[in-house]
């Protein structure tokens, strides 16, 4: 490790890469630090089973697009490690592995960074350490019986890595669903309990629905139009894209014999208590598949574009009443997957840059303290953001920011001069 850096990259995975990429491609003398090792969440807090559920055209990292025989196919687990791993090997990232940032201070004209491995400074600091920090578990679950194995999702593998009996999936977005359809596909008994996560058809008159959303302009939309602000705490939309890609449809699961229930609300006795919604959550879930079904058509009919017939999706199940409990042992529960997703964990940045919320205020990835970024997140500008299709554009932009800073710093250092 060097004193010095023109710039200090924090994180390893695809957004941290990008941004060193082009940072390379400039010249810029920088560093990443990652605490684990590169791309380690697509290697270590995947299953099995896990594949992408946008289509591998939209695998766009910079430098490095998907340029494999399947564009339309959805890539699995060891294909995804390989693209990574072919794009940090492109990038050729001076990365620090296993190397943890404790603290970024700016000081003066600098930033101040110590770590695990000793300390430097730099001109210019990028945060791409995600939302997607330590996985979260609600607090009810230190009341979960001794008996019964907790683990996140994060640490899913297959049903065959579970111990025998029903399986609980707690959360039901785009990982909770996968992971039920997994569970039930290998013929466990599962109890899935949902949230408020939407859903969205994987093919829809004629074609992949990313496809129709591309065309109409979807992942272009930024969080400075109209309402879109609101987008970067969304949940996801569940879909999958296993086996050349399919619809998720919770209630065609309910008729298969899974055990669907609302809101979880608390745990007592050996018991999982539930709010009386799941109804309201199975209904919420179909209006956004239809709404997003309607989009299309209205794209279709403007554009005169030739496509099979519009069609409206009909429940094919309903809940005869609302389950508002489950008793751990009658059911035979021998495990629960935690699908409550992850806290990000920004404490290392000790930077006036965050809201009452703790999340970091910026336009674009441009924070308020001169030379400080944050990258990676979901809608950091537009729905592609975060996603392998658009985090390069997200890296491009902000690197060339830094770039313009450092020519004017100069620039006026001279004219005083």
């Amino acid at each position: 490790m060097k004193a010095h850096y023109e710039a200090a990259i924090v994180g390893g995975g695809q957004a941290g890469l990008s941004v060193s990429h082009f940072l390379g491609r400039a010249g810029r003398d920088h560093v990443v630090f990652e605490k684990q090792s590169a791309m380690h969440k697509w290697r270590d807090e995947r299953w099995d089973a896990f594949c992408l559920v946008t289509p591998n055209w939209q695998c766009q990292l910079p430098g490095h697009a998907y340029d494999g025989p399947d564009p339309n196919g959805f890539m699995v687990k060891e294909q995804i490690l390989a693209y990574l791993d072919a794009f940090a090997e492109k990038t050729q990232t001076p990365i620090f592995e296993r190397v943890e940032v404790l603290s970024v201070e700016k000081s003066g004209d600098v930033f101040e960074i110590a770590t695990s491995a000793g300390r430097c400074t730099a001109d210019a600091v990028f945060l791409a350490t995600s939302l997607y920090g330590e996985p979260f578990k609600p607090r009810c679950a230190e009341r979960i019986p001794e008996s019964v194995q907790q683990i996140h999702s994060a640490a899913y593998r297959s049903a065959s890595a579970l111990p025998p009996g029903a399986v609980v999936v707690v959360g039901s977005g785009q990982s909770g669903a996968q992971i039920a359809e997994d569970l039930h596909l290998a013929g466990r008994k599962v109890h899935l309990v949902t949230g408020n996560a939407p859903r969205c058809a994987r093919f829809y008159r004629g074609r992949d629905v990313v496809d129709w959303l591309w065309d109409i302009g979807q992942y272009e939309i930024t969080v400075a139009d109209d309402g879109m602000g609101r987008k970067r705490h969304d949940t996801n939309h569940y879909l999958t894209g296993r086996d050349g890609g399919r619809d998720i449809d919770l209630r065609a699961f309910a008729r298969q014999g899974m055990a669907l229930y609302g809101r979880l609300d608390d745990v007592r006795a050996g018991r999982l208590l539930f709010a009386p919604n799941l109804g309201d959550n199975l209904d919420a879930a179909d209006r956004v598949y239809n709404g997003i079904n309607a989009l299309i058509d209205r794209h279709i009919s403007d554009k005169g574009v030739a496509a099979p017939p519009p069609s409206v999706y009909a429940p094919v199940w309903r809940p005869e009443a609302e389950p508002l409990e489950l008793d751990l042992a009658g059911a035979q529960v021998g495990a629960i997957v935690w699908a409550t997703g992850f806290s990000a964990d920004w404490s290392y940045a000790r930077l006036p840059i965050f809201d009452g919320t703790g999340y970091p205020v910026h336009r674009r990835g441009v924070t308020g303290v001169e030379g400080a970024y944050v990258v990676g997140l979901p809608w950091l500008w537009t729905w592609g953001s975060g996603r392998f299709l658009s985090v390069g554009r997200d890296a491009d932009y902000l690197v060339a920011h830094e770039l313009r800073r450092v020519a004017a710093r100069r620039a006026s250092g001279a004219a005083a001069a």
